[in-house]
C-alpha cells in the first residue's frame, strides 16, 4: 500500500494514465507524513470522484482539512461548506485571576467538518455566514470586525462557537497570535465534545509554540481525555501531559505519557530529557544515561532557527547530566569525557568548563582545574557567565597547593564582589517574602526587567543565568510578541481599531500582568537561590581564610628553625610533553583558540622548607 502511495506522488511529475484513490490510500500516505500539497495533488490528479462514504471515512480517519475539501470538490454530489449550526452552548467558564477552568461544558452536536465547499443556506446565522466568506476571501479585517460585532451584540447566541473560531482564525492569520489566543480558548474551555475543539485545540498548541509560553494549555490539558486528542495535537498533549504529571512529582505516570511522543516529533528530544531526568530521579542511572544517550545522538533535523538553538542546548545539557551520572559514581574519567564533548560555541560550555575542573580537583589534578577556570576569567566569558562558584574552587586549589597568600587574595576578592549584590538581592527578596507581597510580583518583573535601575550592583551576567530558566526566558518572550501585536493593531485603519483593536489591547493589558506576575514570580525564585547561593558559598569561604591562618601559623612555626631556600631558582619548565601540542608560556593575553586549553604549573608549597 505505501509503495502504491508513494508512486501516487511520483506519478504527477509525469502525467502518467490515472487512477481511482481510496480512503485507506489517502490516509496512508498522510500518516507516513506525506505532505499535505502532495496528497491534493495526488487526488487532483487521479480524477476520482469521491463518494459521501469516503468523504465520511477521511472526516473520521482525521484527514487535514485540504484533504476534505478536496474530496468534497471531486464529490459526485453537492456539500455543505460549512459544519452546520450549533445549539447553544454555556458561557466559558471564568479564568479567574490566574485563569484555567474547572471543568469542560459539552454541547451536544457532532463534530463539523471544516473547511467543506458548497451550499451554506441552512444556518441560523446570516451574518456569520457572510462574515466566514469574507474570511475564505482573504478579506480578514471585514470578516474579523463583523464576527467581533456580531458576537458583542449576542446576534447568534446558538453560533458563539462557531463564531469565537473562525474569529480566532482570521487573527491568527492577521499574525495577531494573542488575540487569536484568547478566542480559541474560549472554544477550548467548552471541551471535547464541542464541535470545534479536535480544530481550536491543535492552533491553541501552535501558538503555544510560537510564544513558548505553554502556562494555559498546561492549567486544562488533565481534563482532556487522551482518546479525544486531536490527532494534529497528539504529541504536545502527551508531552505536557508528562510534564504535568511530573511538576506534581508522579514520575511513573509522566515517563508513561513522555514515551508516547513520536520520534517523528520535534518534542521527541525534550521528551527523551525528561525520561532521563526522571530515570535519574527514580536512581535508574543505566536507563537514564541511555535515555541522555538518545538524545545527543539523536538526528532529528530542527525546522527553523529557534529549534536548532533548543536541540543543541537539550543535547549539551545531556552530555553534561551523563558527566554529572558519572562524577557522582567517582568515576572521574568519564565524567572528564563527557564534560569535554561539550562544544567550545555551546552556551554550556564555560558551565561544562568549571564542572569539568571540579572533577579534575578531585582527582587532585589541581594545576589542570585551575587552567580550566583560567579561561572562565577570561574577558571571553567574565561578563557574560556568572559563576561564583568558581572563586571557590580556585582558592581551594591554591589552598591544597599551600599558596595561601594567592588564596587570601582571592577570597578577599569574592567578598568585594558578591557581598554588595547578596545585600541587594536581600533587599529585594524582602519585599516578596510575605504570601501578599508575591501577589505584587509583576512589579517584581518590573522591577528589573522594564525599569532603569541605575547604580544597581547586579550584573549582566547574573539576568543572563537567571534567564536560563526556561519558563522565565519563554514569559519575556511572549510578553516581547505582544509588543508586536500591540504595534500591529496601532497601524490599522480606525474602524478597526475602536472595536475589536480595542477590545484585544484590554484583553492584552489583562494577560500582561498576569504574565508579569508569572515571570515575577520565577524571578523572585530564581534570584532568592542565588542570592542563598552566594551566602552558602561566603560561608565557605571563611572556613578557608580560617583554615589558611591555621595554615600559615603552622607553616610559620616549622620554617623558623629551617633555613630559607628558593626553590623556584634555576627550575626549568619542560613544555615538550606532547609532540601534537606546543606548550607557550602565558603572558597575559588571551586569545580564543587558546581557550580550554590553558595549565598551570605551579608547585605544591606544602613541603617546601
Amino acid at each position: 500500500m505505501i509503495i502504491r502511495t508513494l508512486a501516487v506522488g511520483l506519478a504527477l511529475a509525469a502525467s502518467s494514465p490515472a487512477w481511482a484513490l481510496t480512503c485507506e490510500e489517502i490516509m496512508s500516505m498522510v500518516d507516513v507524513n506525506v505532505p499535505t500539497n502532495v496528497v491534493v495533488s495526488a487526488m487532483e490528479g487521479s480524477g476520482t470522484r469521491f463518494s459521501t462514504t469516503e468523504v465520511k471515512c477521511l472526516v473520521d480517519r482525521g484527514a487535514p482539512a485540504e484533504v476534505v475539501q478536496t474530496a468534497r470538490k471531486m464529490g459526485g454530489a453537492a456539500t455543505t461548506s460549512e459544519p452546520p449550526p450549533t445549539k447553544a452552548n454555556p458561557p466559558p467558564a471564568d479564568e479567574g485571576d490566574e485563569g484555567g477552568p474547572d471543568k469542560f461544558t459539552p454541547p451536544t452536536d457532532a463534530a463539523p467538518e471544516e473547511g467543506a465547499e458548497g451550499d451554506t443556506s441552512g444556518s441560523s446565522c446570516r451574518t456569520l455566514e457572510d462574515a466566514i466568506k469574507l474570511y475564505k476571501a482573504k478579506k480578514l479585517l471585514t470578516s474579523s470586525k463583523s464576527i467581533y460585532d456580531m458576537l458583542e451584540a449576542k446576534e447568534c447566541p446558538e453560533e458563539e462557537s462557531r463564531g469565537s473560531y473562525y474569529l480566532a482564525k482570521s487573527l491568527y492569520d492577521l499574525q495577531m497570535f494573542h488575540g487569536a489566543q484568547h478566542y480559541f480558548m474560549q472554544v477550548v474551555r467548552k471541551g471535547p465534545k464541542n464541535p470545534y475543539f479536535k480544530y481550536a485545540l491543535p492552533k491553541l498548541v501552535t501558538i503555544a509554540a510560537m510564544t513558548g509560553d505553554d502556562t494555559e494549555i498546561l492549567r486544562f490539558v488533565d481534563k482532556i481525555p487522551p482518546e479525544s486528542y486531536p490527532r494534529q495535537a497528539k504529541n504536545n498533549l502527551y508531552y505536557l501531559m508528562g510534564r504535568k504529571l511530573y511538576e506534581e512529582g508522579k514520575l511513573s505516570d509522566a515517563s508513561k505519557y513522555f514515551q508516547q511522543v513520536s520520534a517523528k516529533s520535534e518534542l521527541y528530544l525534550k521528551s527523551k530529557y525528561y525520561e532521563g531526568v526522571i530515570h535519574n530521579e527514580r536512581g535508574k542511572l543505566k536507563s537514564a544515561v541511555k535515555s541522555f544517550r538518545d538524545v545527543y545522538q539523536s538526528d532529528i533535523a530542527p525546522e527553523d532557527d529557534r529549534q536548532k538553538k533548543e536541540f543543541e542546548d537539550l543535547k549539551d545539557l545531556a552530555l553534561m547530566n551523563i558527566a554529572r551520572i558519572y562524577f557522582a559514581l567517582d568515576r572521574f574519567d568519564n565524567a572528564d569525557n563527557f564534560y569535554s564533548s561539550v562544544g567550545r560555541d555551546s552556551a554550556y560550555w564555560s558551565e561544562s568548563l568549571f564542572e569539568r575542573a571540579y572533577t579534575q580537583f578531585w582527582e587532585n589534578d589541581l594545576n589542570g582545574s585551575l587552567g580550566l577556570l583560567l579561561t572562565i576569567r577570561s574577558p571571553y566569558y567574565a561578563d557574560e557567565e556568572f559563576l561564583p562558584e568558581a572563586d571557590i574552587l580556585r582558592s581551594l586549589a591554591f589552598y591544597n597547593l599551600c599558596g595561601f597568600a594567592e588564596t587570601e587574595r582571592i577570597l578577599v576578592d569574592y567578598q568585594k564582589r558578591y557581598t554588595p549584590m547578596r545585600d541587594e538581592m536581600t533587599v529585594f527578596l524582602e519585599k516578596y517574602d510575605s504570601e501578599e507581597g508575591r501577589k505584587l510580583a509583576d512589579q517584581a518583573y518590573d522591577q528589573y526587567f522594564v525599569e532603569p535601575h541605575k547604580g544597581s550592583k547586579l550584573t549582566k551576567s547574573l539576568f543572563l543565568r537567571i534567564l536560563r530558566n526556561r519558563d522565565l526566558a519563554d514569559l519575556v518572550r511572549h510578553m516581547d510578541m505582544m509588543d508586536e501585536e500591540e504595534a500591529l493593531i496601532a497601524a490599522q485603519k480606525d474602524a478597526w481599531k475602536t472595536g475589536l483593536g480595542t477590545h484585544l489591547n484590554e484583553v492584552m493589558a489583562d494577560d500582561r500582568i498576569k504574565l508579569k506576575r508569572r515571570a515575577g514570580i520565577v524571578l523572585i525564585d530564581e534570584m532568592k537561590q542565588e542570592r542563598d547561593n552566594i551566602d552558602s558559598l561566603g560561608t565557605q569561604a571563611e572556613i578557608i581564610r580560617f583554615e589558611v591562618v591555621d595554615a600559615e601559623r603552622a607553616s610559620a612555626i616549622r620554617m623558623s628553625s629551617q633555613a630559607d631556600v628558593d626553590t623556584q631558582a634555576g627550575q626549568k619548565i619542560d613544555f615538550a610533553t606532547s609532540t601534537k601540542i606546543v606548550y607557550w608560556p602565558f603572558n597575559g593575553e588571551f586569545w580564543k583558540d587558546e581557550l580550554g586549553y590553558y595549565r598551570y604549573t605551579e608547585e605544591s608549597q606544602c613541603n617546601k622548607k
